[in-house]
Formats: C-alpha cells, sequence, structure tokens
C-alpha cells in the first residue's frame, strides 16, 4: 500500500509519505538541523516538507541556496508541481545570469528563491538584498560551507541579519573529519545533526541493491615503457629535496607529498634560505611530472596527448619554467610519439566492453562514465561513439581552463535533457556530474579512475540505481595511484560515520523526537486519512516489533542491517518528480 502527504501548501498526493522523511521534516521544523542521508534517500522531499510548513506558518520567504546553476533550475522545476498555490508563491531562481541591476526587483517579487550562494552573497553586500525576513534558509550539498566558499559566508549573513532565523543544510557526504563537518555547522549555525544511513529499518524498505565491483587492468608495456624517463626524472628531484629537508612524506611520491614540500620550500624563502628559490622551481617540475605520469599510466594516450597540448596553450607556458620542461628533450620525444599513436589503454578498451555489453542485454540502458580530467572525457567519448547504438554525450564544467572551454549554464541543462530525453544513452561526465544533479539514473556507472575523496565517491555512486538495481564497475590500473586511491576513499568513507557522530554529539540541542512539528501534515491512502505524527508513530512501532521478532539470537555489533556496508546499498524511488507521486 503507498501512502500520500497531505499539508495545506502542498499539492496533495504528489509526495509518496515515508517516516523516516516525515520524522526529518519535524526535526527540521524545531531549529536548525543538518540532514545526511544517503544519495536518493529523498532530501530534497524533507526540504520541500520544510518549507511548506515554514511559508505557511509565517509571512517570510525562503530561500534556497544550490551550488551551480544547473543544480538551482533543477530545484525550481522540482518545486513547482509540489507547491499547492505556486501562483501567489511565485517561485524563482536568481543566479549570475540575471543581470545586477534587475536582481533587486527579483528578490522582492517571490516568497520563494533559488538561488547560487556567489549571487546572495554579492547582493547582500551591495545592499541589494535584505536576509532579515527570510523565514528559511534552505542549504544544498552543505558540505561546500566550509573556507571561503560562497555558501559559507551566505550562512554566516544570514545568521547576523536574520530576525528568526532557521536552516535546513542537507548532504550526503558532510566530509570525514571532525573539523571539517564542525567548520559546517558553525558557519550555518546547526543545533542539531539528523543522520539516517541504510541500515535503518525504516530505511531499509526503500533500499535497492547496488552491486560495486572493481576490475583491475593491465598498463601496457608500451606505456610504461613511455612513462619511465619521467619516473626517474621526479625520482631524482624528489631524492634531492629529501636531502635538503623539503619533501619529508614517507611512502609512494604523491600529490599530497608535493604540495607539502612546496609549502615548506616557500616558507624557507620567507626565511631567507636563497637555494628555495631553486627549491620552488625544481617542485613545480615534479608536479608536472606527476601529472603527466598519471595521466599516461592511469589515463590513456589521447588524454596524455591533449594535457602537453593544453599545457603548451596554457597562459603556465608564458614562463620560464614551464617553457624549460616543454623543450626538454624527454618531454619533446614523448609528445612526437603520442602524435603518431593510437589508444592503447586497457581502460578505454574496458569502457568499451563495458558499455556494449550492458547495451546488448537492455539497449534501453542508461550509463554514466565518471572520469576526473576532460582530456580523459573527451577521448572516452570519442572512442564510445564507433560503436553502433552508443550516442554518448560530455558534460563537463563552466570554466574554461588552460585553452579547453567549458559549458555554459544553458547548454549543460541542455546535454541533461538530452540525456534524460534519450537523445544520448551514454553521459561521459567530470566531477560536475558527481553532485545533487538529477540525472536520471543509470543502470551503469563507471568510475574511470578511483578518487580518493570520500565526497566525491558517495556522490559518484549515487547516479545508479535508483529506480531499480544497478551497478558500479571502478577500473584500477595495477601498480598505478589508482590501488592507494581506491583504498583512501573507503577509509575516509568509514571517517565520515564517525565524525558527524561525533560532532552531533558536541552540538547544543537534543534530537527532537516528539513529532510535534507535523500538526499540519496528514498520510492518507486509500479514500482515509491519519495525521503525518500517527502515521510515523505506528511506523516506528511496527518496526521496533520485526526487529524484535525477527532473532532471538543473541545481538552482536556486526548483526542486522547496520552491518550492509555503505557501498552495498542505494536509496530507491523519489529521483524526479514523476517518481513522487502516490500509485491510484
Amino acid at each position: 500500500m503507498r501512502y500520500g502527504i497531505s499539508h495545506p501548501s502542498l499539492t496533495s498526493g504528489v509526495i509518496e509519505a515515508r517516516a523516516y522523511q516525515l520524522e526529518a521534516a519535524d526535526e527540521a521544523l524545531s531549529g536548525s538541523t543538518m540532514l545526511v542521508l544517503p544519495t536518493a534517500a529523498g532530501k530534497t522531499v524533507v526540504a520541500w516538507m520544510v518549507l511548506a510548513d515554514r511559508l505557511e506558518s509565517s509571512d517570510g520567504w525562503v530561500l534556497v541556496v544550490a551550488p551551480t546553476v544547473a543544480l538551482v533550475e533543477q530545484h525550481l522545476r522540482g518545486i513547482e508541481p509540489v507547491l499547492a498555490d505556486a501562483a501567489s508563491i511565485n517561485p524563482i531562481s536568481i543566479t549570475g545570469q540575471n543581470p545586477v541591476a534587475k536582481r533587486a526587483d527579483l528578490w522582492g517579487s517571490s516568497r520563494l528563491v533559488v538561488a547560487t550562494p556567489q549571487v546572495v552573497r554579492n547582493d547582500v553586500i551591495r545592499g541589494a538584498l535584505d536576509l532579515s525576513d527570510c523565514a528559511l534558509l534552505v542549504v544544498d550539498e552543505a558540505h561546500h560551507s566550509t573556507g571561503d566558499h560562497a555558501m559559507a559566508q551566505v550562512g554566516d549573513l544570514y545568521l547576523s541579519q536574520a530576525s528568526d532565523p532557521l536552516v535546513l543544510a542537507t548532504t550526503a557526504s558532510p566530509g570525514s573529519r571532525t573539523d571539517q563537518v564542525e567548520e559546517v555547522c558553525n558557519h550555518l549555525g546547526i543545533g542539531r545533526i539528523h543522520i539516517r544511513t541504510g541500515g535503518d529499518a525504516m530505511v531499509a524498505k526503500h533500499l535497492a541493491g547496488l552491486e560495486v565491483q572493481e576490475i583491475k587492468v593491465d598498463v601496457p608495456d608500451r606505456i610504461r615503457e613511455l612513462a619511465e624517463p619521467f619516473v626517474i626524472w621526479q625520482s631524482g628531484i624528489v631524492d634531492r629535496e629529501r636531502r635538503l629537508g623539503r619533501y619529508v612524506m614517507p611512502g609512494v611520491i604523491g600529490h599530497a607529498g608535493l604540495s607539502n614540500a612546496m609549502e615548506r620550500a616557500q616558507q624557507a624563502i620567507s626565511r631567507g634560505e636563497s637555494s628555495a628559490y631553486q627549491s620552488v622551481s625544481r617542485i613545480a617540475t615534479a608536479m608536472r611530472l606527476h601529472h603527466l605520469i598519471n595521466h599516461l599510466l592511469c589515463q590513456g594516450i589521447a588524454a596524455s596527448r591533449e594535457f602537453l597540448e593544453r599545457l603548451s596553450r596554457s597562459e603556465q607556458s608564458q614562463n620560464k619554467s614551464t617553457r624549460d620542461f616543454l623543450r626538454d628533450r624527454r618531454v619533446s620525444s614523448l609528445r612526437a610519439s603520442l602524435s603518431e599513436m593510437e589508444e592503447v589503454h586497457s581502460k578505454v578498451g574496458a569502457v568499451r566492453r563495458l558499455v556494449s555489453e550492458r547495451f546488448r542485454r537492455d539497449s534501453g540502458s542508461r550509463v554514466i562514465v565518471f572520469a576526473t580530467f576532460r582530456d580523459t572525457v573527451a577521448a572516452v567519448d570519442e572512442s564510445l561513439s564507433e560503436l553502433e547504438g552508443i550516442r554518448p554525450i560530455q558534460f563537463i564544467g563552466q570554466s574554461s581552463r588552460d585553452g579547453s572551454g567549458g559549458l555554459t549554464p544553458k547548454q549543460q541543462i541542455a546535454r541533461l535533457d538530452e540525456f534524460r530525453s534519450g537523445g544520448a544513452n551514454v553521459l561521459v561526465a567530470t566531477s560536475v556530474g558527481e553532485e545533487g544533479l538529477d540525472i536520471p539514473s543509470a543502470d551503469l556507472v563507471v568510475f574511470y579512475e578511483p578518487v580518493s575523496s570520500e565526497i566525491r565517491t558517495i556522490q559518484r555512486r549515487g547516479r545508479t540505481g535508483r529506480h531499480r538495481e544497478g551497478e558500479v564497475v571502478v577500473l584500477i590500473a595495477e601498480g598505478t595511484r589508482d590501488e592507494g586511491a581506491r583504498a583512501s576513499a573507503e577509509r575516509r568513507e568509514g571517517f565520515m560515520q564517525r565524525a558527524v557522530h561525533r560532532v552531533s554529539r558536541k552540538l547544543p540541542r537534543s534530537h527532537h523526537r516528539d513529532l510535534s512539528n507535523l500538526g499540519r501534515f496528514e498520510v492518507f491512502s486509500e479514500g482515509s486519512s491519519v495525521p503525518a505524527s500517527e502515521f510515523v508513530s505506528e511506523q516506528r512501532e511496527m518496526h521496533r516489533v520485526e526487529i524484535n521478532e525477527s532473532d532471538d539470537s543473541e545481538a552482536t555489533e556486526n548483526s542486522g542491517p547496520s552491518a550492509l556496508p555503505p557501498e552495498t546499498f542505494r536509496a530507491k524511488g523519489q529521483t524526479g518528480l514523476e517518481q513522487f507521486g502516490v500509485e491510484e
């Protein structure tokens, strides 16, 4: 039996009633809250319920902040059909696409505004926007609220101006460090954290299976031969900097170690050590070599070729260090070799086989391939376009980098629409496709390489298995940084859960459990309705009984649904407006 939600400000029956979402909404209405749910578990639905109730109970307006223009427009499209009286509320979006001179009038024309944080910050600072009457701030992808990010600044401005502040911060990946989570909470005035996992009984029944597998590929001998002179070159630089006490990290040479060495060299310059200038130059070369080696070993011929071409076209090419690097005989020889070579990296072939097999089994499939570098995205797109029945499309960020132009917000939205409509059936994306966007659920997601970031891993994984069981494949080039990156992401996911719980215990507010904020919500099915609080209470009791009666054996720390590793489950449904409806 399916249940729908009724509320004076919501279109009746548009949202399916789920007890865990109503619990989250109740807690969020009691005070500023960070909501941590798995991707596609319905954070947006909770936000809709909270903002609808806030619009009903106050005379103020609601601000929803999202990190990108494409995500802002997605939110706006999703909200409009959900509101019972959208015409009077007049939901609008405000982004950098709106002329500065016209934005002041826009702010005052709506009770529900979806905006990018940069626009909010800039308009508050220049006096075009006053947040004093803003009754609710919804912060989507709240993990960005750190450091100098505009989202963090919006939080600070809202807390300083709002007469009755209430913040709902949503994220699937708040970060793996306690200080990181604490910083988000501080900027947004968070008093409590509401976290649910796939092991929670009320959530578990809404989960779909997700198969995660690793495929290890050999790096062809020809590519290792090409990389060898640069590995030796980089090792020589690092050995020298170790002797000087500037490269100090143990183990294999990595980006973190090189970055730390650069910081130490710059500190040495500030202390007046003249030899450190040469260290800075050498470490900069080692960093370029690091990128080049990883392109060769982990990405492939086409990506490496494009990397060097971009470097030669970039602004960096104007400085002496980069010119000397590009003129080095080893680099010149490599560029000549790459210009004559076809793609031979095993990963490209693996992607082709995986995609071909998927569409052989189901011609109506949707596939997403994630790659870190735009160079790789272009190479994979070109390779897949040669296959019959495969219609790939690239999805990259807005910025122009090193001679490589990005996609405008309008182009991004158009490409997502093309993927949704079936005009394209494979989306080849950089990290811009990982986060938040309601990309149609994919049957298969391919990680061209593992990423060490737990946030990016969680977001990537969340693009599949939403409507039916999905599959995630992680490609790992043996004997490369891929192996360490995969292990790092797994460790950090564990750290994240612990960090969130540590911060939660320190926050000033205890958890709200009495459902007293659900007075305007009802749940109905087959012509009858009950108060939402009664529905949630019944669900709580039902699942408590199921747990008590399911097993008489002694419980262990690892027993029950909570033992599921996070990569093995995915919340299903509620990924686009058509998925929220109640079945007749």
